[in-house]
C-alpha cells in the first residue's frame, strides 16, 4: 500500500473523529469545573494540604484523562484543523456548567439583560464551529515513519519549532522568576505546549492505527521520539492549566485558552503537516471566516459566572497572610469579612476610656 501521497479521508472517518472530538472536550470541561470546585472547598476550610491530596481534585484529573483519550484517538480519524477548533465545546459546556451551579435567582427581564450576549455567542460560535467543519481540510496523509521525519526536518518545521521553544523560554522566566502569574501568560505557555502535543498525537494516533491495520511502525526510533515528546508536553500542559485554573475563573480560562490553543494548533498543523497544501481559496476563506467568528466570539462567553461556594470567588492571596485566599463578590470588588473568631478584638482599657467620657444613650 502506498503511503506517500495525500489521500481523502472518507465521510465515516471525519464524523467518527468529530464526535470523538466533541465527546472529549466535554469531559475535559467538566474536569476543569470539578478541579475549580475542589480549589474552593479547600479553601473554605481550616485544613491545610495540597489540592492534589482531595479526591475531588482527582475525580477531574480522570475526567481530563478520560476526554484526551477521546481527543488523541480523534486525531487517528480526522484532520488536525479540523479536530483543534472543537475545543469550542469546551467553551459552551464551561458556560453552561457556570449556569447550572450559579447559586442565584434572577428575574426573567434581568436574566435576558444580563446573558443575552452569552447566548448569542454560544449560538455564533456553534456557528463558527459548522464552517470549521464543513470547509476544512477534507484530506490528510497517512503518516509512516519516514513520512514524519520527512516532515520534522524541513526547514520550515525546524523554524517554526526555534521560534516556538525561543518563545516559550522567556514566557517561562517571566512567569518563574518575575512572578508575572497572569492569565495570558500561563495559557501561552499551555498554547505553546499544546501545540508540541497535537503534532506529537497526531503522529502517534496515525503510527498506531496504520499498526492496527497491519503495517508495523511501531519499531521505528521516530515512534518512541514522537511518545515521549507526547507524554512529557501534556503532563507540563496539564500542570500550567490546573495552576490556571487555581489563580483563575474556570469559564475565562477556557475561552482564552480555546483561542490561543486553536490559533497555535492550526498555525502547527499547517506548518508541519501542510493541511490546506491542496485546499482551493474559497475553503481556506471559509475555514478563516469560521475561526475569526469563533475566536473573536468566544470572549463574551468568559462572562458566565462559574462554580463557586455561596457566591464568593477564590482569588489566591501571595500577601504571605494565613490566609488562602481573597474571598470576593461576583464583580470582584469588595472583600468578604473575616470570620468573627480571627477579626481583632477591641482593646479593653480604650474601650473603657471610651465608655467613661461620653454619656450613656438612652434605649426606648
Amino acid at each position: 500500500m502506498d503511503y506517500n501521497g495525500a489521500e481523502i479521508g472518507s465521510y465515516t472517518d471525519n464524523l467518527i473523529g468529530t464526535l470523538l472530538a466533541i465527546f472529549g472536550n466535554v469531559l475535559v470541561s467538566i474536569s476543569l469545573t470539578v478541579q475549580k470546585y475542589s480549589h474552593v472547598k479547600l479553601a473554605g476550610t481550616k485544613e491545610h494540604r495540597a489540592f492534589y491530596r482531595t479526591k475531588t481534585w482527582w475525580s477531574g484529573f480522570i475526567f481530563t484523562c478520560l476526554g484526551e483519550l477521546a481527543n488523541f484517538v480523534s486525531y487517528a480519524f480526522a484532520p488536525l484543523a479540523i479536530v483543534a477548533p472543537l475545543n469550542a465545546v469546551s467553551v459552551l459546556t464551561s458556560s453552561i456548567l457556570g449556569f447550572i451551579f450559579l447559586r442565584e435567582r434572577l428575574k426573567p427581564k434581568d436574566f435576558a439583560k444580563q446573558y443575552g450576549l452569552v447566548f448569542l455567542g454560544y449560538i455564533l460560535v456553534i456557528g463558527g464551529a459548522y464552517l470549521l467543519v464543513s470547509f476544512g481540510p477534507n484530506s490528510h496523509e497517512k503518516l509512516i515513519a519516514t513520512n514524519i521525519v520527512k516532515h520534522l526536518v524541513g526547514w520550515p518545521v525546524l523554524l517554526y519549532l526555534l521560534l516556538e521553544i525561543i518563545t516559550f523560554c522567556l514566557l517561562l522566566y517571566f512567569y518563574k522568576r518575575r512572578k508575572a502569574n497572569y492569565l495570558v501568560i500561563i495559557l501561552l505557555l499551555v498554547a505553546l505546549l499544546g501545540s508540541v502535543t497535537v503534532l506529537t498525537v497526531k503522529a502517534v494516533s496515525g503510527m498506531l492505527v496504520l499498526t492496527i491495520e497491519g503495517t508495523m511502525q511501531l519499531n521505528y526510533p521516530i515512534f518512541s521520539v514522537m511518545f515521549v515528546c507526547m507524554v512529557a508536553s501534556a503532563i507540563f500542559q496539564a500542570g500550567f492549566l490546573s495552576q490556571a485554573c487555581k489563580l483563575h475563573d474556570s469559564s475565562l480560562v477556557a475561552s482564552v485558552n480555546y483561542i490561543l490553543s486553536t490559533f497555535f494548533a492550526v498555525l502547527a498543523g499547517a506548518v508541519f503537516y501542510l493541511e490546506f497544501s491542496n485546499e482551493d481559496i474559497l475553503h481556506i476563506c471559509m475555514f478563516l471566516l469560521g475561526c475569526v467568528k469563533n475566536l473573536c466570539l468566544s470572549v463574551p462567553l468568559s462572562g458566565v459566572p462559574t462554580i463557586h461556594d455561596k457566591g464568593p470567588v477564590i482569588q489566591p492571596d501571595y500577601s504571605g497572610s494565613f490566609s488562602y485566599g481573597t474571598l470576593v463578590n461576583n464583580n470582584g470588588v469588595a472583600p468578604a469579612p473575616l470570620p468573627v473568631h480571627l477579626e481583632t478584638p477591641p482593646l479593653g482599657p480604650r474601650t473603657s476610656d471610651a465608655s467613661q467620657g461620653h454619656p450613656a444613650i438612652k434605649r426606648d
